[in-house]
């Protein structure tokens, strides 16, 4: 059956790229709600924004979410990542402010509060997207491919000069609790060669290595207590295409492939597969496709605990 949370749950921080303070609020949505923002801080107007692909306003650093009205609220990834991870389809997520808080740059906290006001079923059936058809989308060295497959799916390829990082490559299937345990407490990182270039733009402004992101300076990881996963890099890009799969509008049923990918182009990727004739079709879960989508299987003592 579709789901929501039980009880609504808040989370106070600062934006990672505004550095301004906000507190957003997840609460219980009725079935066929599906994922919404809403402003708080907004009184005039439409202040509702929809978690949905069509709704994105792209961007290389982030996923920014804006509505007709060009209302907008960026960031949204980590959190829709553990909406997913959770197997949370409705929700209404407040928010006082235009950026969701990074917190510790993962997704654990949101997992973690999330899981512990709990999941309560609905009185409707799951609906998910089901991908029929291989999509493709490239941008020089980087691509994201969608394929069909029998469950959900992520491959993710990364290369970075810097050795610290290097080449890493991983791929997981996302049912039976896999995002919480192997993904969810990964991290935000960057280059230290790319931090003073991104606040001269007025970004990262509420970047704190160690805090809430991982820096890395060729062989060395700059962030207080190293890394949490040896190949915390890629596990986190993972971490964040499913947060921009979740903006489908409902679970995706496919094999994504991602080499080099970032928000932007996997944003192209779900624009191009909607775009596609044949390509996907909105379908009917019954138990045994239900076991398939992420977030089934999830148990309480795999959640990384995070400080």
């Amino acid at each position: 059956m579709q789901t929501t949370i039980k009880t609504a749950i808040s989370f106070s921080g600062k934006g990672l790229h505004s550095g301004q303070p906000a507190t957003v609020t997840i609460r219980p949505a009725g079935a066929h709600h599906g994922i919404w923002f809403s402003r708080s801080d907004v009184h005039v107007g439409d202040r509702l924004i929809p978690a949905r692909w069509d709704a994105v306003n792209r961007s290389p650093l982030c996923t920014k979410l804006e509505n007709a009205a060009g209302l907008s609220v960026s960031t949204v990834e980590h959190l829709m990542a553990a909406l997913a991870g959770c197997g949370i389809h409705n929700a209404l997520i407040e928010i006082d402010g235009g950026e969701v808080p990074i917190l510790d740059g993962s997704a654990a906290p949101f997992v973690r509060g999330i899981m512990q006001r709990g999941v309560r079923a609905l009185s409707a059936p799951v609906r998910a997207f089901e991908v029929l058809k291989s999509v493709t989308v490239m941008d020089g060295d980087a691509s994201a491919t969608i394929a069909p497959s029998h469950t959900m799916v992520i491959d993710f390829e990364i290369d970075f000069v810097d050795a610290a990082i290097g080449r890493q490559k991983k791929s997981l299937v996302m049912n039976n609790g896999s995002f919480a345990r192997e993904l969810c407490d990964s991290r935000t990182f960057c280059r230290q060669a790319d931090v003073l270039s991104m606040q001269a733009n007025g970004l990262a402004l509420g970047g704190n290595p160690g805090e809430n992101a991982v820096v890395f300076d060729g062989d060395k990881v700059l962030s207080p207590g190293g890394l949490r996963h040896a190949d915390e890099p890629v596990r986190h890009k993972m971490l964040d295409a499913l947060g921009d799969l979740a903006l489908a509008g409902a679970p995706l049923i496919g094999h994504y492939t991602g080499v080099r990918a970032g928000h932007s182009l996997t944003n192209t990727l779900l624009r191009a597969l909607f775009a596609t004739p044949g390509a996907v079709r909105l379908v009917e879960c019954d138990m045994e496709m239900s076991a398939r989508l992420p977030g089934y299987g999830l148990v309480w003592d795999e959640i990384p605990a995070v400080a």
